[in-house]
């Protein structure tokens, strides 16, 4: 059967604006503060009515988001209120359920012009997708954008952030970058979201390496760090991503973020594993989820059946799994031998393309 055509994002008027954030937790409500910020008419929409209630009447966050005051404007739901009148939907849900929330946003009323904006940083299960490729599909590539890079949420509403609001549509993308601008946060516009994508999963699965390797050294956490960052880029560059995504804000900046952050989760649950605290216990201890827990088993998985030869991403899933010690884990990193670095030569242009640069002044 053909797939139906998708219509085309497009926003109204500015003063018309309306988004919705789904999922308060801390990353979505601080979005959520962005964007009311910004100019937005937006509505933050929480798990549960008891939830919903709390943010109401406390006008804080208190659970995720603590000594932050929600704006007076933004609007506060559940997520069965619907989507009825947004034109910006961003799914601040960790992407282990993030499958469930994608398939019931046309349920709950999304317009058919919306568009959708994915948060996570982490890969969709049991295939271990990215979120866009599945909102793709669904929505149409122009409906569908993601937002990476350094941005704890605490920081990211009283100082700022570096943002990298990624999506095919260039207006789309454009439009994103100029709401967090207006909010006073840098964002860079890029249309490679499965690379960006990509780029936050290995800087969470990095975190959590070197978080399980510091106590053995700082050489043998950045080897781990830097062992993760080549598997998952070997697996990006054969899903079409760009080197872009990983050495600029979304990869390597959104790491050092996390890597020197005292209440980084996944460097947390790295040293927790370390510890050995099993891993089905620390998410409890942290008190939220961690999303490269179930990350990086994800990852090892699309990496092997893609057959990118990655031994530490393996390592480190057999770690969080209870399958391999922790003095094995830190060996592994030690004594593996990456493939080696290779520079690439282009080939040379033929014959017309040479007279076209030459004609357009290029050489």
């Amino acid at each position: 059967m053909p797939e139906r055509p998708h219509p085309p994002f497009s926003l109204t008027l500015p003063g018309a604006r309306r988004a919705v954030v789904v999922g308060a937790g801390s990353f979505g409500t601080a979005v959520a503060v962005l964007l009311a910020r910004a100019g937005l008419r937006t509505t933050l929409q929480a798990r549960t009515a008891d939830q919903a209630d709390r943010l109401r009447s406390e006008r804080e966050n208190r659970v995720y988001l603590p000594g932050v005051e929600l704006p007076r404007e933004l609007r506060i739901e559940t997520i069965d209120d619907g989507l009825q009148r947004a034109e910006l939907v961003f799914l601040a849900v960790p992407s282990r359920g993030i499958d469930e929330v994608i398939a019931g946003l046309d349920a709950h009323g999304l317009p058919p012009r919306a568009a959708v904006v994915s948060l996570a940083k982490g890969l969709v299960p049991p295939e271990g997708i990215a979120p866009t490729v599945l909102l793709r599909a669904r929505f149409g590539a122009d409906r569908v954008a993601c937002v990476g890079g350094p941005a704890h949420a605490r920081e990211m509403v009283s100082e700022g952030a570096g943002l990298v609001a990624a999506s095919s549509s260039e207006e789309l993308a454009r439009t994103l970058s100029g709401v967090f601008t207006r909010a006073g946060v840098v964002c860079e516009q890029a249309d490679d979201p499965v690379g960006v994508e990509l780029a936050g999963a290995a800087k969470n699965a990095a975190a959590l390496a070197a978080g399980a390797t510091e106590g053995q050294g700082l050489n043998a956490a950045g080897a781990a760090a830097g062992h993760i960052f080549a598997e998952v880029w070997r697996y990006a560059e054969a899903q079409g991503a760009r080197p872009e995504s990983f050495i600029g804000l979304a990869g390597t900046g959104d790491l050092v973020a996390t890597a020197l952050a005292p209440q980084s989760r996944n460097r947390r649950a790295g040293e927790l594993l370390a510890d050995g605290v099993p891993s089905g216990e620390i998410p409890a201890r942290i008190g939220q989820a961690v999303e490269s827990l179930d990350l990086v088993p994800l990852l090892a998985r699309a990496l092997e059946r893609a057959g990118v030869d990655a031994p530490v991403t393996g390592g480190l899933a057999r770690l969080i799994a209870g399958d391999l010690p922790l003095d094995a884990w830190v060996a592994l990193v030690r004594t593996t031998v990456p493939a080696p670095a290779r520079r690439r030569v282009r080939p040379r242009p033929g014959f017309w393309a040479r007279l076209r640069a030459r004609l357009r002044g290029d050489a």
